[in-house]
């Protein structure tokens, strides 16, 4: 699986997880609702700085939104080989 498509799956996964409508995650990145739509369908690449923001926000890594690393940090801070979802 390419490096995009990668990213655009867990992106999707972990705003499921927390529950967040994609509307809200343009909002949280300035963006409209149909561009953060082709963020998470893989259609448009986004910038270091906006990658970092989701990193953060998603407590994760930028390796691991990128598919380079399967490590999920657990609630703790720790690495979770593998991931699981956040409380």
């Amino acid at each position: 699986m390419e490096t995009l498509k990668i990213f655009s799956a867990r992106l999707k996964m972990l705003r499921k997880e927390r529950r967040i409508y994609q509307r809200e995650m343009g909002d949280l990145l300035g963006v409209t609702l149909q561009h953060y739509q082709k963020i998470e369908h893989g259609d448009v690449n986004i910038s270091i700085l906006t990658l970092c923001a989701l990193a953060r926000y998603f407590e994760v890594s930028t390796d691991y939104l990128l598919g380079l690393t399967e490590d999920r940090p657990s609630p703790q801070g720790g690495a979770v080989p593998g991931g699981g979802p956040l409380p």
